[in-house]
């Protein structure tokens, strides 16, 4: 269990551990069922990514809509007066010709050996429309004592990026600061115990998935192998 400490600018910046929103960004609560849409939370790799890390929430009262024209980024949105502090205003900029930052002032703490890594946030894959925030990837080391700003990837010429009140626009995973391994092939022993297990799964898919096959309004079969396997696994994972 580690701790992670966080220290705000803005009480609205206050994060929490990513949670799916259903009905919302992962879909609305169909059942696996046959006929049934297809949503990103009834895929459980999915469903672990998404609720691995860290969200925060955009902080303002007004949206603020981000687009291209004529190879310009526009940023549309009232802001209001400047608050009586030393903070930019507008919290946004352009950075370069393909980026823009907002200036975050937020702060979190990790152990030592950990960092925090920024990325978008989940809800940016199952968005159909193309307008959630693109945040752009940073490692933050534990020593650095407070994220000043985030980058983010301008939208494509004609497309808007849109930042609402009270919707999360990054997720934060913590991770260890070096990436430490090695990259092995596997000796002819292990690839054959992998190859076993690949089979074993296979051959006893329809036992494993008993009962729960269904089939999606876009006519894509779906079943609960993976999530059955992953139901035991955790039970005879140690505590």
């Amino acid at each position: 269990m580690h701790t992670i400490k966080y220290r705000l600018s803005d009480e609205r910046l206050r994060p929490r551990r990513t949670k799916l929103e259903i009905p919302g960004w992962a879909g609305k609560p169909e059942p696996r069922a046959d006929g049934s849409h297809e949503y990103a939370w009834h895929c459980v790799p999915f469903a672990e990514a998404a609720q691995y890390g860290l969200e925060v929430f955009y902080p303002y009262d007004n949206e603020l809509r981000v687009s291209t024209k004529d190879g310009r980024l526009v940023f549309d949105g009232d802001f209001g007066p400047a608050p009586g502090d030393s903070r930019l205003w507008p919290p946004f900029r352009t950075f370069g010709d393909q980026f823009y930052t907002y200036q975050l002032l937020l702060d979190l703490k990790v152990e030592a050996g950990l960092a925090i890594k920024i990325e978008p946030h989940p809800r940016f894959y199952t968005d159909p429309t193309g307008s959630v925030p693109i945040a752009v990837p940073a490692l933050m080391r534990n020593w650095w004592p407070m994220m000043f700003f985030m980058v983010f990837k301008s939208p494509d010429e004609g497309r808007t990026h849109t930042f609402r009140p009270n919707e999360p626009f990054a997720q934060f995973i913590v991770i260890p600061e070096e990436s430490n391994f090695d990259l092995v092939e596997m000796s002819e022993e292990e690839a054959a115990e992998r190859e076993l297990q690949a089979r074993r799964i296979h051959e006893s898919r329809a036992t494993l998935s008993a009962g729960t096959q269904w089939t999606s309004a876009s006519n894509t079969v779906f079943d609960a192998t993976y999530r059955r396997i992953h139901g035991a696994a955790r039970k005879l994972a140690p505590r």
